[in-house]
């Protein structure tokens, strides 16, 4: 975790309901906001270790708890709705209601239509889009009673440019539906005072799921999962009846928000950075000085 935003106790008390939690950037969100005590509930399929992967839901229970924050871990596939109503059913037993929902949760294949096999092109559906309608539906009743409620989805802005599609049409269109979704919610829920939001990279971002895929591979060019904690914390900060239908990209989210060292967030300084998927042409040009 960085420092460049500092904790300020907001988050003391509310509870916070994460997809994926149990490692990369939904756990590194976790404990950020568990440093001021919030309650965590961690939602994610992991209840044994993989041979390959670190981290479980208890074992990122026990890092909240040791950051501060009080933590429900809850074995949910977010494809299985008896699972869901049963996570958030538990969330509410525990902590009395749900405050802030983040939609992390995300499968990827970036294979072409040929090479994409549809039990894989189901699960990325499943997972990203409709895990993202179904965890955002079952946790509304208690969102609308939350104390300055956000959703988050973890997912980039919507742009129709055939580049982000030609290459990977399957993965794009499952990830585009979670964005769909803040485009649709965020004006459903208006009247209830929930801001729904959208937070995504500039850069990739290297996690565990990071180095398990590219083989051990090397992490330069990324940035930690810390630049992503820190933009979240910045927009679950924000006045939901306001700052709502945004869709963020965290480095200049955090710009925004005065932060103007982000070396410390590469892992390794001075390397080139590797742009991540489906950054804007804007963005991208006004960071890296070039077209993509």
């Amino acid at each position: 975790m960085s420092d460049a935003i500092p904790n300020t106790g907001f988050f003391a008390g509310k509870t916070v309901f994460i997809t994926g939690a149990s490692r990369g950037i939904g756990k590194e969100i976790a404990l950020k906001l568990a440093k001021d005590g919030a309650n965590i509930v961690v939602a994610a399929k992991t209840a044994t270790a993989h041979p390959k992967l670190p981290g479980t839901i208890y074992t990122a229970a026990e890092e909240i708890e040791k950051a501060g924050g009080h933590a429900l871990p809850c074995v949910v596939d977010v494809r299985d709705e008896s699972a869901v109503k049963a996570a958030v059913d538990a969330a509410v037993k525990r902590f009395g209601g749900i405050d802030i929902l983040i939609n992390n949760a995300s499968a990827i294949s970036l294979t072409n239509t040929e090479d994409t096999d549809m039990k894989r092109y189901d699960l990325m559906h499943s997972i990203n889009t409709r895990g993202t309608y179904l965890l955002t539906k079952t946790c509304l009743p208690y969102l609308k009673k939350g104390k300055n409620p956000h959703i988050l989805n973890i997912s980039p802005p919507l742009d129709m440019d055939p580049k982000w599609f030609g290459p990977h049409v399957g993965y794009t269109m499952a990830k585009f539906g979670m964005s769909m979704c803040v485009l649709g919610h965020h004006e459903e829920f208006r009247p209830f005072g929930i801001a729904v939001n959208a937070l995504w990279p500039l850069t990739a971002i290297w996690t565990s799921a990071m180095e398990f895929l590219s083989h051990g591979g090397d992490s330069a060019g990324n940035r930690k999962a810390s630049i992503m904690s820190d933009s979240a914390y910045v927009i679950l900060t924000q006045d939901s009846t306001k700052f709502t239908g945004n869709f963020l990209i965290d480095e200049e989210i955090l710009r925004k928000h005065g932060v103007k060292d982000f070396e410390q967030y590469e892992c390794v300084k001075g390397a080139s950075l590797i742009p991540d998927f489906f950054v804007p042409a804007k963005s991208y040009e006004a960071r890296f000085g070039s077209k993509l």
